[in-house]
């Protein structure tokens, strides 16, 4: 973060912190986050904690009950930085990088980490991308081994796309662009036709054009969406007037020079948090209007009715 930003109360001080995440949280006041009582309650001896008034509740609470900071004992400035890093990071934060920045030890880096990618990832899956007129890019990757894969998948043998397989022993990704708007990013187990096509159906507006490279997953599409429109990679055709799927490239390439360059190892396991947030920030890019400020506030948001513990991390 700039000198700028660290000069900022909300970044320096808790209980500035606390205010900033009351006034994201609670717009009219504070809201019990067990009951979810509103008009009764009482101040506690401590600072910013809370008792519902609900007498079938009675429990205390503050800002971050219910949400990924509950029960850390990690001051909230040090937890506004970890946010504003993650919002403000294009290729995405380490928790070494957190580890050294906020001068917490590594464990508690790591899970603070886990707890913001958390934070980013996104609901809302039943409004479907595109519509009428407008563009959704379809496209499939492979990232990283899989727990059982081999570890040197070339000495096994590549079975290509065309079959609907891709390398042997990746991880596959399927990631959907509507065109100057927002990204969905999965992570399946296979990339096979049966999987991808429910995937496509499920997200896409079928209103949509749909544009695809020439693989035979995409196969059929055309009877489902306004228009499907390929290019064929293999012969090295990439665009044609405004067909291609150029967008869904370049989210793959900032995809993979993060995960290559900044975190370097991820388990599958957890593959899916990681695409969640370069999800969000995708969709939150400078392009569409939005600023570091307004990412870091939209992940705060996205932190309310989310846990994870360290008897559960994934």
């Amino acid at each position: 973060m700039s000198k700028a930003l660290f000069s900022e109360p909300h970044f320096q001080n808790e209980e500035a912190a606390r205010a900033l995440i009351e006034g994201v949280r609670w717009p009219n006041g504070p809201v019990c986050g067990h009951c979810g009582e509103t008009e009764r309650k009482y101040a506690t001896k401590r600072l910013g904690r809370w008792r519902c008034g609900n007498p079938e509740c009675r429990k205390d609470y503050s800002v971050t009950t219910g949400m990924v900071m509950e029960s850390s004992h990690v001051k909230l400035h040090l937890w506004l930085q970890a946010f504003h890093l993650a919002a403000s990071s294009k290729k995405g934060f380490s928790a070494h990088q957190l580890h050294r920045s906020l001068g917490v030890t590594y464990k508690t880096a790591w899970f603070m980490h886990h707890r913001v990618m958390e934070s980013m990832r996104e609901g809302g899956l039943d409004v479907k991308l595109g519509g009428e007129g407008k563009i959704v890019e379809a496209d499939e990757t492979y990232y990283g081994p899989t727990k059982e894969g081999p570890k040197n998948p070339k000495k096994e043998g590549r079975r290509t796309s065309k079959k609907g397989f891709g390398p042997s022993g990746k991880r596959p990704i399927i990631t959907l662009v509507e065109r100057g708007g927002k990204v969905r990013s999965f992570h399946v187990p296979r990339a096979d036709k049966a999987t991808v096509s429910k995937i496509v159906m499920d997200n896409i507006h079928h209103e949509s054009r749909l544009h695809t490279d020439e693989s035979n997953l995409y196969k059929g599409a055309e009877a489902f969406f306004f228009d499907h429109e390929t290019v064929h990679h293999a012969s090295k055709e990439y665009a044609r007037g405004d067909v291609h799927v150029n967008s869904a490239e370049g989210f793959f390439g900032v995809f993979k020079r993060g995960m290559r360059g900044v975190y370097q190892h991820c388990s599958e396991k957890h593959l899916h948090r990681y695409l969640a947030e370069f999800d969000f920030r995708y969709n939150r890019r400078t392009a569409l209007g939005w600023d570091d400020e307004q990412r870091t506030i939209a992940a705060v948001e996205g932190a309310v009715g989310k846990r994870i513990t360290y008897k559960k991390p994934h």
